[in-house]
């Protein structure tokens, strides 16, 4: 996965997660696991190149 962000916020993520002694592919991780926890879907398709899923009803 490769993401697009400014330099400055990418300087300022590495020093955060080094002063908390985390590395920022974990806090990436959980980021993007609690986004998915709060945007769910609840059925996914795996082809070989397509993934499709259907939303859960708010």
């Amino acid at each position: 996965m490769h993401v697009s962000i400014t330099d400055d916020l990418k300087k300022r993520f590495h020093v955060t997660c080094a002063i908390r002694g985390e590395k920022m592919s974990q806090v990436v991780t959980e980021l993007i696991e609690q986004w998915l926890q709060v945007n769910k879907v609840y059925s996914f398709k795996v082809d070989a190149n397509t993934v499709t899923g259907e939303k859960v009803a708010k």
